[in-house]
């Protein structure tokens, strides 16, 4: 059974901030296989159930989705435009558990690392079929 969860990253070691940081991360909410993978079927069933929300220090929160393009993934804070989508690196290869990292591409289009500190489940789902 497919399941909806709420993901929490944070950002991790980079130049400035050694330790990373709890203060710059995201917050979103997806759909993940029981082996921890992201569910591409499920998302277009959920698809607007898949929000993100980013925060970052003292700049103001934004609020999006995530979407899937293509293979990829990516936060999508502006419908129709994609000069502010932050996509991820492979996040379809990686089995999203607590401890584990992913990699965003942010809109200073900098990569950086994000370690996954939690992964909470929000709610069973029928698997789309």
């Amino acid at each position: 059974m497919t399941r909806l969860y709420k993901i929490r990253l944070e950002l991790g070691r980079v130049e400035g901030f050694p330790q990373g940081s709890s203060i710059r991360g995201y917050v979103f909410t997806a759909p993940l296989t029981d082996a921890g993978h992201i569910d591409a079927l499920a998302w277009k069933s959920f698809r607007q159930d898949c929000k993100v929300l980013r925060y970052w220090g003292d700049e103001p929160v934004q609020h999006g989705l995530l979407r899937h393009v293509g293979h990829g993934w990516r936060f999508d804070y502006e419908t129709g435009g994609s000069e502010s989508d932050e996509p991820f690196f492979k996040l379809d290869k990686h089995v999203i558990k607590p401890g584990g990292y992913v990699s965003v591409t942010e809109q200073d289009r900098a990569q950086r690392p994000f370690r996954i500190v939690s992964v909470v489940p929000v709610r069973a789902m029928e698997k789309a079929a």
